[in-house]
C-alpha cells in the first residue's frame, strides 16, 4: 500500500480544466514548427550544421537520462522536452561552432538550468537561452564567429549598428550570417503560424514583444520612422525566433493575459535597450532571460482570477 501511495497524485478541488493535449504532444508540435528554420539553416550553412544539431539534441537527451538515473528519478526523456531544448540550443549557435562547445551547452541547459531546479516545469529560465548566455560569456570569441565557407565579417545586424547600409531583403529570406536558426524570417514565421493554428501558443507575447520593440526602435533608434531601418531590426538577429519560440515557453512565461502582455512589452523594450545602447548588436537572449526572472513579480501584478470570484470593488463578493 505504501508503494502505491508514492505514485498517487494530489489533485485540487474542482472545477478542473480538461484538455486532450499532453506535454509530449506540445513538444512534438514545437519541434515540427522548428523544422522549416532547421532545414533552411542546414541548406544555407552546409552539412556541418547537421553535426551541430545532432550533437546538442543527443547530448541533451543523454544528460537528462543520466541525471535522472543517478538521482533515481523517473526517466522523462520520452516527453521530448530534452530533445526540444537541444534543438533550440543548436538553432541559437553559430554554424561552425566546435562540437565540444555544443556538449558543454547541453550540459548547462539540461543539468544546471533545468534538472538542478527540479526538472520540467520548475526551471526559472529557458534552458536553451540560459545555456546560450553562458556560452556567450565563457566562449565569446567562438559564439560570435559566424563565418562559414567563403563568407566572413560581421553579421548584417552588426553592420546596421555601425550605420552601414544593409540589404533588408537578404535579412528576410535568410541570405546572411548568423546563428543556424535565426537567419530566415520566412521559415520562422511558417513554423510560428503552425503553432498558432495548433493552439500551442497565442499571439499575446510575440505581438506585444514585437510591437513594443518596434516602437522603441522608432523612438530611440535615431532613425525615426525610417521603414528600412525598422525592418532591418525586425528581420535581423534572433528577434523573431525569440519572440515566437522562446519567450512563449510555458514554464518561464506568465499564464495570465495581462501578465503575458506585460512580459512581452518588457522583453521588447529590453531588446531595444540592448541593441541601441549596449555595445553588442543583439540582445534577445538577455532580454528574455531578464523577463523570465521577473515572471513571479509580473504574476503578482497580474494575478490569475480564481473561479467563482467577483471583485468586491464592483459590488460583488465571493461566489
Amino acid at each position: 500500500m505504501a508503494e502505491e501511495n508514492k505514485n498517487m497524485l494530489n489533485v485540487s478541488s474542482n472545477p478542473h480544466v480538461r484538455d486532450s493535449i499532453t506535454t509530449q504532444k506540445i513538444m512534438v508540435y514545437v519541434i515540427i514548427a522548428l523544422l522549416p528554420a532547421t532545414a533552411f539553416g542546414i541548406w544555407h550553412f552546409g552539412a556541418y550544421t547537421i553535426a551541430v544539431i545532432l550533437t546538442t539534441v543527443i547530448s541533451s537527451v543523454i544528460f537528462e537520462y543520466l541525471y535522472e538515473k543517478l538521482m533515481k528519478l523517473p526517466i522523462t526523456i520520452s516527453d521530448g522536452s530534452a530533445a526540444l531544448t537541444g534543438l533550440l540550443l543548436a538553432l541559437n549557435l553559430p554554424p561552425r561552432i566546435e562540437l565540444w562547445v555544443c556538449v558543454i551547452g547541453s550540459f548547462v541547459a539540461i543539468v544546471v538550468v533545468k534538472q538542478l531546479f527540479g526538472g520540467l516545469g520548475q526551471n526559472f529560465m529557458n534552458p536553451a537561452l540560459g545555456a546560450r548566455c553562458f556560452l556567450l560569456i565563457a566562449y565569446a570569441g567562438k559564439m560570435t564567429n559566424f563565418a562559414y565557407d567563403s563568407f566572413t565579417g560581421p553579421t548584417l545586424l552588426a553592420q546596421l549598428k555601425e550605420h552601414a547600409n544593409v540589404n533588408t531583403f537578404n535579412m528576410v529570406i535568410g541570405n546572411e550570417m548568423g546563428t543556424i536558426g535565426e537567419v530566415s524570417v520566412i521559415a520562422i514565421v511558417i513554423g510560428a503560424c503552425f503553432l498558432i493554428l495548433m493552439g500551442v501558443i497565442d499571439l499575446r507575447i510575440p505581438a506585444s514583444y514585437i510591437i513594443s520593440f518596434t516602437l522603441f526602435i522608432i523612438l530611440f533608434g535615431g532613425q525615426g520612422m525610417n521603414a528600412y531601418y525598422v525592418t532591418a531590426h525586425l528581420a535581423g538577429g534572433g528577434l523573431m525566433l525569440g519572440a515566437f519560440f522562446m519567450a512563449t515557453d510555458y514554464v518561464t512565461s506568465p499564464i495570465t493575459t495581462k501578465g503575458k502582455i506585460i512580459f512581452g512589452v518588457f522583453c521588447g523594450i529590453m531588446t531595444g535597450v540592448f541593441r541601441v545602447f549596449a555595445s553588442g548588436a543583439e540582445g534577445v537572449s538577455y532580454a528574455i532571460i531578464l523577463g523570465n526572472l521577473l515572471v513571479p513579480l509580473i504574476e503578482r501584478w497580474a494575478p490569475l482570477r480564481h473561479f467563482g470570484y467577483v471583485d468586491p470593488k464592483k459590488g460583488g463578493g465571493k461566489a
